[in-house]
């Protein structure tokens, strides 16, 4: 690893653009941009938390990210989440209660957590957790949702509540969005953000990058029409392959640098909407940025996870606070071992070496003695 290379640094640089960029993207918009000028204050208040907590030995992630639900009502094509068994058709046994959803939100804004993505199963699933989340307005919870359950009273709660930001997925136009996520649910999505822009809601959009849409997801046409609604940013997630026959799709070096250029070019030529890529250029970033570097992952039951493609836990959120949580003995041995900056092929270094995730979650079990979940 990069000696040089200052984790704290570079995340909270990538705090301030977003935020930087929100604001540019807001300012036609009375309500959003005030609130924005808000987080923004609130974000550099989180910032200098985190590092004075640096300079004490303690690295504070700037991001966290909660599937606060295993439950989804679709049957995406080619679902990670789903071929690990960690999404379901029914209601979830014990996953963690609104209650405890808020002591971690709490905690969170108490240590200088600035974003906490809240994904699933399904999110908006479970409205008393992001009910909870809106009582949290220093933070901005970005909601991963595949914009389905978008009904009045959350058109309602949104509206009040502007540190809600729904992000909602879509693959591309109507064809492969269907082809991915089921038919007739480009159309529904459609409808769902004509009703946010009518109440003058801003959202952001979720991508999943394959091989196969990355010329149209980064089009001027697609993002056109997405920005015309009311769209303020958009996610591009690399496509990690979950089976052989898959492994096509995932993005290898020529479709990243296109992507990182894409990007680029988006960014100048298009400054009314954030434009940020998941993992992103690991190989200019130091690495990546799980297992608390920059984020890390609590899954609907409580465990603390390097990432939602990781699902490896030594430690529950239920028995420990999220500071102790950081210093777990997986999370220690990922971010000291040189694993997250080691080269792979697909989206995650962490998913292509999950065999060796699993011999190194059993060491650390042995070496302390963990009741451990691998989920």
């Amino acid at each position: 690893m990069n000696e040089s290379f200052d984790i704290q640094d570079y995340t909270t640089q990538g705090v301030e653009r977003v935020v930087s960029d929100a604001l540019k993207a807001t300012l036609k918009d009375p309500r959003e941009s005030a609130f924005m000028v808000k987080f923004a204050a609130s974000s550099r208040t989180a910032s200098k938390k985190r590092k004075r907590a640096q300079k004490s030995g303690e690295h504070i992630p700037p991001f966290l990210i909660a599937s606060i639900t295993s439950k989804c009502n679709l049957h995406c094509a080619g679902c990670y989440s789903r071929c690990n068994h960690a999404t379901l058709d029914s209601e979830p046994v014990g996953q963690l209660t609104d209650e405890e959803w808020a002591r971690i939100f709490t905690e969170a804004n108490e240590v200088g957590i600035s974003f906490i993505l809240l994904a699933g199963g399904e999110p908006m699933l479970r409205r008393d957790v992001i009910t909870a989340a809106a009582d949290t307005p220093d933070i901005l919870f970005p909601i991963f949702t595949n914009g389905t359950f978008i009904d009045e009273k959350y058109l309602e709660l949104l509206d009040k509540s502007r540190n809600l930001l729904p992000v909602i997925s879509i693959e591309g136009e109507r064809e492969i969005t269907d082809a991915r996520r089921g038919e007739g649910i480009y159309d529904s999505l459609i409808s769902n953000m004509n009703k946010l822009h009518e109440r003058g809601l801003i959202f952001g959009a979720s991508v999943t990058v394959t091989t196969k849409n990355i010329k149209e997801v980064t089009a001027d046409r697609f993002l056109k029409e997405l920005s015309d609604r009311g769209c303020k940013a958009v996610i591009f997630v690399e496509f990690v392959p979950v089976t052989e026959d898959s492994s096509g799709l995932a993005p290898g070096d020529e479709e990243r640098e296109y992507l990182a250029s894409e990007i680029s070019r988006l960014r100048e030529e298009h400054p009314e909407m954030v434009y940020i890529s998941f993992p992103g250029d690991e190989k200019s970033s130091g690495g990546c940025v799980a297992a608390g570097r920059g984020f890390f992952h609590i899954n609907s039951h409580g465990g603390a996870e390097p990432c939602p493609f990781s699902p490896y836990s030594d430690v529950n959120i239920r028995n420990t606070s999220l500071k102790e949580a950081l210093h777990s003995p997986l999370f220690m041995a990922l971010r000291g071992g040189g694993i997250l900056n080691d080269d792979h092929e697909g989206g995650c270094v962490l998913y292509e070496k999950r065999e060796l995730l699993e011999s190194l979650l059993k060491k650390t079990e042995e070496n302390h003695g963990n009741t451990c979940n691998v989920l």
